[in-house]
């Protein structure tokens, strides 16, 4: 198979002797070299699946490299490879050391809305900002492998000093509750490994050769357990573009890079610059605009897929005019060359971009989805109802019943689940369980036990009926029993309960649907959720339908035409980047944009904007001033004096290719 390769991807694949790092270039087939290096280490080199693990970051791009690696070869020999997320990695860890680091097999997993509440408990605030500030910082101080000691230790002041003492609750919190967040999957192996170098060895002898996907968007979290896992010998191959890092406000650290070469001063370096995406146009805009960054490692993208057509950069008046005119282009583009919506992205900077471009999409009768944006079951409010629907169908469930105990509040406290949690983990039981032994009632006051078991004894009651009685039905009945509209309306402001309810409404409609037409009781549909939910996003490729997606959540796809739109100074670059020292990665974030380009790119800037209800004339990004001047169309003030002349040839060829689209010919 490696004859199908170019040059530096068969030396990236041969290379076995030591650490290597291949530089991949946007669209330069890393994928590629990852699976078939898979298939050499096995084929060739004599490794045993088992003894192999490809990391990367999502679902989605583990899932592509599992099924074609699965095409390489015959899948007998590919039993017990190891390809996953760091996270599920990190979760496989966990599992199996789950005693080493003081946890009961069936430890829980709170996703970030489980952890909001209990650090809100922890400041006994609602105050949004404040627990939005709590929970980044504790993140970062977890990816950055600091732990709560440390960050007592090291606070530089009043503030730092405040967030430490409430990583340390939040930390007692969730060991009393025997569970675990999504960064200490990835921080407790870690600890793990420092504390005990024994299971560290039985690690490495079962994980022999690691290759690591999308390297420069790994934090030093991150950077730990590979340097962990690959010990002394080096045994890995990391595939990563610095040119690509968009990914600090989360932690990522592009420093990773450099410290390869000091941590392993034998890395190997291998560059993959051809592109087999874009045009060569598309390529000289990335290569100039990045170039404009200081570099960690040269390189420049090239391809053999033709010079393609000039890149538009164009002015509109407003953000209506803009969405208006991407429709009308996007429209008058697919009808003159006879593409698909599927071939289409608008991308943008911010989520918040994308409002008024959908309005007029819908108005034009264009099909879209939205890539990056909030999951109908992503929302708190079904997330809620969900956690009582979890916890009926599986009273071990214990992020679940967390979730519904405390929604809405019945007078028990943070004190109080904390002694609960520590009963179970000491009995080796659930929450759930530890409710209803003897011990409990002598640990906590009367009122919180009564309350508790009022609680358990209803889940019972749905319970009973759980898998007999229609879903809709029960469901409705139980929102009725816990009051939970009422207590949206305490919560929040009127008109987000308003629609959060709406939501909840839905939901319930949903389940009325399906109890009518396949008899689903409220135990199906809870299975049946949590299996849409792992799917989610998996047919996104079979509809047609025009990508809406930020420019983050782009990363790593590609579109044969791509509107970029808001390239303005204060949105692209970002002015939280301006004022903090980033803009390096937000022309980083620009790069990205255009590299998604296979065969046109149109960027837009408007010239004024609305902020805070107020409308502000607005400067073009300094990104376009960056972009090879001979090639790109400009209209609007960044044309200047320029005068875009359209050859006699090019008029001819695109007359032709509307006639043709009429059916008709031109005449001579």
């Amino acid at each position: 198979m490696l004859h199908k390769l170019n040059q530096p991807q068969q030396a990236a694949v041969r290379h076995l002797d030591g650490p290597l790092l291949v530089l991949a270039g946007a669209g330069s087939g890393k994928t590629r070299v990852i699976t078939q290096k898979i298939a050499y280490l096995i084929e060739q080199a004599n490794y045993d699946a088992r003894h192999i693990a490809a990391i990367t970051f999502t679902n989605k791009a583990a899932r592509e490299m599992q099924e074609r690696v699965g095409h390489l070869m015959d899948p007998a020999r590919l039993k017990g490879l190891t390809v996953s997320t760091f996270h599920s990695l990190g979760l496989q860890l966990v599992r199996a050391e789950h005693a080493a680091l003081g946890y009961k097999p069936r430890f829980s997993i709170l996703d970030s809305a489980d952890a909001v509440k209990i650090i809100s408990d922890i400041l006994a605030t609602t105050d949004k900002d404040e627990i939005r500030g709590a929970v980044s910082t504790i993140s970062r101080l977890k990816n950055d492998f600091v732990s709560p000691d440390a960050a007592l230790v090291n606070a530089q002041d009043d503030n730092e000093l405040r967030f430490a003492r409430v990583y340390r609750a939040y930390q007692d919190t969730l060991f009393a509750y025997q569970a675990v967040d999504f960064d200490d999957l990835i921080r407790l192996p870690v600890e793990l490994f420092e504390r005990e170098p024994d299971i560290l060895t039985k690690w490495q002898l079962k994980l022999r050769y690691l290759l690591i996907d999308e390297y420069q968007d790994t934090n030093v979290c991150q950077y730990r357990l590979i340097k962990q896992l690959t010990g002394f010998h080096g045994k890995f191959t990391a595939v990563g573009d610095d040119d690509q890092s968009i990914y600090a406000w989360r932690g990522a650290s592009v420093d990773n890079l450099r410290l390869l070469k000091e941590d392993f001063p034998s890395l190997e370096i291998i560059k993959l610059e051809q592109n087999y995406r874009s045009t060569s146009r598309i390529l000289k805009a990335a290569n100039t605009v990045i170039g404009n960054n200081p570099k960690l490692f040269e390189k420049k993208l090239w391809s053999e897929l033709g010079i393609g057509d000039p890149i538009s950069v164009v002015e509109m008046k407003d953000e209506e005019h803009e969405a208006e005119m991407v429709a009308m282009r996007l429209l008058a583009h697919k009808f003159e060359n006879r593409t698909t919506f599927t071939d289409y992205a608008i991308l943008y900077r911010g989520n918040h971009q994308a409002r008024v471009l959908e309005s007029h999409l819908r108005n034009h009768k264009i099909p879209y989805q939205i890539s990056g944006g909030q999951s109908f079951f992503d929302k708190a409010e079904i997330k809620d109802v969900l956690g009582y629907l979890r916890l009926i169908a599986n009273q071990n469930d214990d992020p679940a019943f967390i979730r519904a105990v405390t929604t809405p509040k019945r007078g028990v406290g943070n004190v109080t689940l904390e002694k609960l949690g520590g009963l179970a983990a000491e009995r080796k039981v659930s929450l759930f369980e530890a409710v209803h032994l003897p011990s409990f009632e002598t640990l906590v006051q009367a009122a919180q036990y009564e309350a508790l078991q009022t609680f358990c004894g209803f889940i019972n009651r749905i319970h009973s009926r759980a898998s007999r009685e229609p879903g809709g039905a029960l469901l409705r009945e139980m929102l009725t029993a816990i009051d939970f509209e009422t207590w949206l309306y305490e919560s929040d402001e009127p008109r987000p309960a308003e629609t959060k309810w709406k939501n909840v409404l839905e939901l319930v409609a949903w389940f009325d649907k399906r109890a009518e037409e396949n008899g689903d009781t409220l135990i199906d549909m809870t299975q049946k959720i949590a299996l849409i939910t792992l799917l989610e996003g998996r047919s996104e490729d079979e509809v047609d339908a025009v990508r809406l997606s930020t420019l983050h959540a782009s990363k790593g796809l590609e579109y044969g035409h791509v509107f970029l739109v808001g390239c303005e100074e204060g949105v692209l670059p970002h002015q939280a980047s301006i004022d903090s020292g980033m803009v390096e990665e937000e022309r980083r974030l620009m790069y990205v944009g255009i590299t998604r380009a296979q065969r046109s790119l149109t960027i837009t800037y408007c010239g004024k904007r609305k902020r805070a209800g107020e409308w502000s004339i607005v400067q073009p990004s300094r990104f376009l001033l960056e972009l090879p001047q001979d090639e790109i169309r400009v209209s609007g003030r960044l044309a200047g004096e320029r005068n875009v002349v359209v050859s006699r040839q090019e008029g001819k060829a695109k007359l032709a290719n509307l006639l043709a689209g009429l059916g008709s010919k031109p005449e001579a």
